[in-house]
């Protein structure tokens, strides 16, 4: 029992997936990216709940990893893919290309075997669209600017850089989710003043997307460790 409501708890994800897809539709923004933001929560907590309570070992044959992705891609992919058609926040001539390129782009990105790396991190942009159409919808650039970033995300889906995972990240991981829950609750605000926001809490809630960024980017660059196992003797109890 305690498996499958861990398993319903991921699950209700795609519940605020509906609601805020509805909401898009409806032209209530603010509701909007608030059921995308519930839904980041439950995303952000569900894995801690799902290995908390064993659920790969109590419920061996339901693959909640793919129920995971699932609720994933229609939140983080596809609701702001329908954002972006709603709002029309690219050129109208380019509204196909570009909401073709988020979701192909994406859905390569969710089926890559090694999407998520043996070292806990995210291979390829680890298609954040929900994040980055909240900043669009704030920041009220030029639509061919819109455009160009969001084609210029697409094709990093494709590159293999390494993004951090914050829930499981092997370095700074308590540091990086309190910056990241901090983040979380300026994101709240700011739907909740929108559309007028103040200009101090959105110049703060740049500090976490640049950390992110930033530390992603160092880390690719440092050298990686040797796998213990095939390191002899002694040398691999010193690692």
């Amino acid at each position: 029992m305690l498996a499958w409501l861990a398993h319903l708890y991921t699950a209700s994800g795609a519940v605020f997936a509906f609601l805020a897809a509805k909401a898009v539709i409806d032209f209530d923004y603010r509701a909007a990216f608030f059921w995308l933001g519930v839904q980041v929560v439950v995303d952000a907590t569900d894995g801690m709940l799902a290995r908390a309570l064993r659920v790969r070992e109590r419920l061996p044959w339901f693959n909640g990893a793919k129920l995971d992705d699932i609720i994933d891609y229609l939140a983080y992919v596809f609701v702001p893919a329908l954002f972006v058609w709603r709002e029309i926040l690219v050129p109208e001539s380019w509204m196909l290309y570009v909401t073709s390129a988020l979701l192909l782009s994406s859905a390569y990105g969710f089926n890559r075997e090694d999407a998520k790396t043996a070292d806990h991190f995210f291979l390829g942009f680890p298609s954040y669209w929900n994040i980055v159409v909240f900043y669009l919808l704030i920041l009220r650039w030029p639509a061919w600017i819109n455009g160009v970033i969001l084609l210029g995300l697409a094709v990093l889906v494709f590159v293999p850089i390494r993004y951090v995972y914050p829930s499981r990240m092997p370095v700074l991981r308590w540091q990086t989710n309190a910056l990241g829950s901090i983040w979380g609750v300026l994101l709240f605000v700011m739907m909740w003043q929108y559309p007028a926001i103040s200009r101090g809490t959105l110049i703060a809630s740049f500090v976490f997307p640049v950390y992110y960024v930033s530390l992603s980017l160092l880390l690719q660059l440092k050298p990686r460790r040797t796998p213990r196992e095939k390191i002899p003797g002694k040398a691999a109890k010193n690692l």
